[in-house]
């Protein structure tokens, strides 16, 4: 009981670090307050967490580095037919996931710079990173049940 009480204790403490799409501002948001929708301390607009969270060579770093829950990203390009394909489950693990982790989405084409320090060589490329650090990496079109399994990797009660 005591464990259980503790992970509860964790859980609720961990935070989400990312931007607002409407005015920039960072914001520090905790997990397991993710469902209630949080809004951006500045602007008050709604930080929409249910759907993949856009991220851009400005964001990517403090967003996986600050995250205190993994952070799955898809290495993805709006001309790529596997990625579409793929987008719906992308779009469906985010509203699964929400307050047990990131699910984020960055275009390899408008964001050349990070998605070469990964060596993204093929799309889409999902990566699940927890304390900044990369734990697990799968190339290729997954579905959803595909993209759940890696993010367990990362030790996500999926």
């Amino acid at each position: 009981m005591e464990t259980e009480v503790t992970a509860d204790a964790n859980a609720a403490s961990q935070k989400l670090t990312v931007r607002c799409l409407f005015c920039n501002t960072w914001n520090r948001i905790d997990a397991s307050k993710v469902i209630d929708r949080p809004k951006c301390g500045k602007c008050t607009k709604p930080i929409l967490l249910e759907r993949p969270l856009l991220l851009n060579d400005e964001t990517f770093s403090r967003t996986i580095a600050e995250s205190d829950v993994p952070v799955a990203v898809d290495f993805y390009a709006d001309w790529c037919g596997p990625c579409r394909m793929m987008a719906p489950a992308v779009d469906a693990l985010a509203a699964h996931l929400q307050g047990k982790a990131l699910i984020a989405k960055l275009n390899t084409d408008h964001s050349a710079r990070t998605a070469g320090s990964f060596n993204i060589r093929g799309i889409p490329t999902t990566i699940v990173f927890r304390a900044g650090k990369e734990v697990a990496r799968q190339s290729g079109a997954m579905p959803l049940e595909g993209l759940k399994q890696l993010v367990a990797r990362a030790g996500v009660a999926v």
